[in-house]
C-alpha cells in the first residue's frame, strides 16, 4: 500500500484495517490475524509441518488479497495471464 498507493504507513495500517474489517491494533496481533486469515482464506503462517487440505494455496491466497486489497499483485496478474484468465 505504501508503494502503489503513495501511503504513509499510518494510512496504509488503516486502510488495511478496514478492508479486514478489525482494528489497525488487530493487524499486529497474531491471533487475531490466524482468525482473520482462515475466515478468508488469506493462506496460513505456519510454524510447524502440517498439512491444512482445506486450507487455501499460497496462490490462491495472494489471489484474495489482491481481491480483498482491490491491490495489483504482480505474480497474480503474471498468472492470470498465462492462464487466459485475463
Amino acid at each position: 500500500m505504501q508503494i502503489t498507493r503513495g501511503m504513509r504507513i499510518v494510512e496504509a495500517k488503516a486502510y488495511v484495517a478496514e478492508r479486514l474489517g478489525v482494528s489497525p491494533f488487530d493487524l499486529s496481533d497474531p491471533i487475531a490475524m490466524e482468525d482473520v486469515r482462515r475466515e478468508r482464506q488469506l493462506g496460513r503462517i505456519t510454524t510447524f509441518e502440517i498439512s491444512y487440505p482445506t486450507q487455501s494455496s499460497a496462490m490462491e491466497a495472494k489471489f484474495r488479497i489482491a481481491e480483498l486489497l482491490d491491490l495489483p499483485i504482480n505474480c497474480v496478474q503474471r498468472f492470470r495471464q498465462h492462464a487466459g484468465l485475463a
